[in-house]
């Protein structure tokens, strides 16, 4: 019994069919042409690259209008068999007839564009790359300032802890009168003496 493939294996099919046939067998006999540096095969296998991008130029907008068309991948499919094939000799029937005729009459417009293109896009190129390096600087100066407040900070905070922590470990101020100082000491010791001498005169009278 056949298998009913789903429309996504089908498309799969298609696809890998596509890619062997359309890229990997002309790339390898494009090989051998430049191996044996054979300048007949080598022209043929060009042909058919330039006829095949603009296929594949051209079908990037096909498969958005005509992807609904009945058979559309299986025509695109013999297409390009009808591209390789060397009895129908597709790609360099359209180049000779078609792209080398317009392409000869239009290389001096299209070179020109090619050239004014280049140039736009290096100066575009040099404006982003100048905008993008100003951009980082600016981020750059701004990190390092946020980054040196932020350290300012940090370290007066650091500042008035060690300064509190001081004030905390200090001895606290006597609340008390003030320490005996020498001048009293003299007085404590110099009113024994007078007593003494009073003493002495005292008893001296009395004798008398």
């Amino acid at each position: 019994m056949y298998k009913v493939l789903s429309r996504g294996q089908s498309e799969e099919v298609r696809s890998g069919s596509r890619l062997i046939f359309g890229t990997l067998y002309p790339a390898y006999y494009s090989y051998k042409a430049v191996k044996s540096k054979d300048i007949k095969e080598y022209v043929k296998w060009m042909m058919y690259w330039i006829i095949f991008a603009l296929f594949t130029t051209a079908e990037t907008f096909t498969d958005i209008f005509l992807c609904w068309f009945p058979f559309y991948y299986e025509l695109k499919i013999a297409f390009v068999a009808w591209l390789l094939s060397p009895y129908t000799k597709g790609s360099s029937l359209l180049y000779r007839k078609f792209v080398h005729p317009t392409l000869s009459s239009k290389e001096k417009e299209i070179d020109d564009c090619l050239v004014q293109a280049k140039d736009r896009s290096y100066d575009a190129l040099v404006h982003f790359g100048k905008r993008g390096l100003n951009v980082a600087a600016t981020a750059a100066v701004m990190a390092a300032s946020k980054g040196q407040g932020a350290l300012s900070e940090r370290l007066r905070s650091f500042s008035m802890q060690d300064l509190t922590t001081i004030r905390g470990d200090g001895a606290p101020a006597p609340s008390g009168p003030p320490p005996p100082g020498p001048g009293r000491a003299s007085s404590k010791h110099g009113q024994p003496k007078m007593s003494r001498s009073a003493s002495e005169s005292a008893s001296s009278s009395g004798t008398a």
